[in-house]
């Protein structure tokens, strides 16, 4: 053979930049179906696994209310693996993980209706079977039409322009500036108030965290009036309360300003917030507050520390110490004193309670316990749980579970305020 032609059959031998690109495609096309499955059966695989850690649990909250998008992503690695089973194993192997995925990432929408249904029940019970048609039009018009709609999940909640004003020094405790937030609709007039409390373990937060629901609320018909207090450790109780009692001092001192009946209050919180919204609603002192919602609040501390969630990504007993000063057999009267339960009795405001029965940060059975000794006493109290939703659901303002519990709350706010006598529950004849 001639060098000329050993040098020809080299370069046939060798592989042109052409085939270097198909075979690299080949290898990726082989691969994207498995990989599409592997991220789609991960993030389901959080709407049934509880977060075991703090850098962990964004998904454990995040991965139910997504779960239309993961059913799309899930679905659709469905397909491929379909498509390409005669070529690889690989594809057998992305058709289980992915018809799991799907099936896990499926579980919100499908227990949707039945829960719903259970929610609807339960506010005809505590407000009347007619309570939406006792809610004036003028009102019922500015509400979600349905408790789900899927488009937001992709579009998101549009939220209307309304008027605002941040960063109103109301108090100066140890001369640290308590700052609050006001959100009001854009037409004049006079209008109920909604105090909102945030979360954050009593440690951290501001009156700016959930801005789009404070926004959404204000559109809604109401001033919505976002608090601070001081912060644990640095602080610890009762100044939280003390503060929220100064804020709420605040407001009606200058209702008249911003345009608040301050015959129509209501109180909202989130965990922390939430806690402190039930301790300021359920003090002995006569107070103008005729309704309290509390999404995910402890209410029990002495119990809360004695049985804490398993896993326990937040540390339950570091956070109530640093709150408290110490563990139960320590400062047990302080936390007797901090605990929402304490103070139940007959004529509290009405109450709107609203949990995730995977809840790893506060345990859902003990806000039930209150749900429970509220109606035991006479109290107005509606206790709604979402079966699949965890701790801070809410954060995704657009997700499944913020969906359903924003239908029913702003539902229970105007049956609460505008249907109802002020200071008795009763309803408007």
């Amino acid at each position: 053979m001639s060098p000329y032609s050993q040098s020809n059959q080299k370069q046939r031998q060798v592989p042109s930049k052409r085939q270097i690109v198909l075979l690299m495609a080949g290898v990726v096309s082989l691969f994207i179906p498995f990989l599409l499955s592997l991220v789609g059966f991960f993030l389901s695989l959080w709407i049934v696994v509880p977060a075991p850690t703090m850098a962990l649990l964004p998904l454990g909250v995040g991965a139910p209310e997504i779960s239309p998008w993961l059913m799309a992503v899930n679905a659709i690695a469905l397909l491929l693996a379909i498509l390409g089973l005669s070529k690889s194993w690989f594809y057998s192997a992305a058709l289980g993980l992915s018809l799991v995925g799907f099936m896990i990432s499926s579980l919100p929408l499908v227990q949707f209706p039945s829960t719903q249904a259970r929610f609807e029940i339960e506010m005809q019970r505590a407000l009347g079977t007619h309570y939406r048609e006792e809610i004036p039009a003028a009102v019922q018009i500015n509400m979600r039409p349905r408790p789900f709609i899927l488009a937001d999940i992709w579009r998101g909640i549009g939220v209307d322009p309304v008027r605002s004003v941040k960063g109103v020094v109301f108090a100066r405790p140890d001369g640290i500036a308590l700052k609050l937030n006001v959100y009001q609709p854009l037409q004049s007039g006079t209008y109920p108030v909604v105090v909102v409390i945030y979360g954050g373990a009593w440690q951290e937060g501001s009156p700016d965290h959930d801005e789009t629901f404070s926004q959404y609320l204000a559109a809604q018909g109401y001033v919505v009036v976002a608090v601070d207090y001081r912060h644990a450790p640095q602080y610890q109780f009762p100044a939280q309360i003390e503060d929220i009692k100064t804020a709420i001092a605040y407001i009606q001192a200058h209702a008249e300003e911003w345009n608040i009946d301050s015959t129509r209050m209501a109180l909202m919180g989130r965990s922390a917030g939430a806690h402190l919204a039930m301790l300021a609603a359920y003090q002995p002192d006569p107070s103008p507050i005729r309704a309290v919602v509390n999404y995910y609040g402890p209410v029990d501390l002495t119990a809360g520390y004695h049985e804490p969630p398993v896993p326990d990504p937040l540390n339950t007993r570091a956070v109530l110490q640093a709150f408290l000063g110490g563990s139960p057999d320590e400062r047990g009267d302080l936390y007797q004193q901090a605990s929402p339960v304490t103070y139940v009795r007959r004529s509290l405001p009405l109450t709107l309670l609203v949990y995730g029965d995977r809840d790893h940060l506060v345990l859902p059975r003990f806000g039930k316990a209150l749900y429970e000794q509220l109606r035991q006493t006479g109290n107005t109290a509606i206790w709604l749980n979402i079966p699949w939703a965890e701790h801070a659901f809410d954060a995704v303002f657009n997700g499944v579970s913020n969906q359903l519990a924003l239908y029913y709350t702003e539902r229970f706010l105007a049956s609460v305020i505008y249907s109802r006598e002020p200071g008795t529950g009763d309803k408007k004849e």
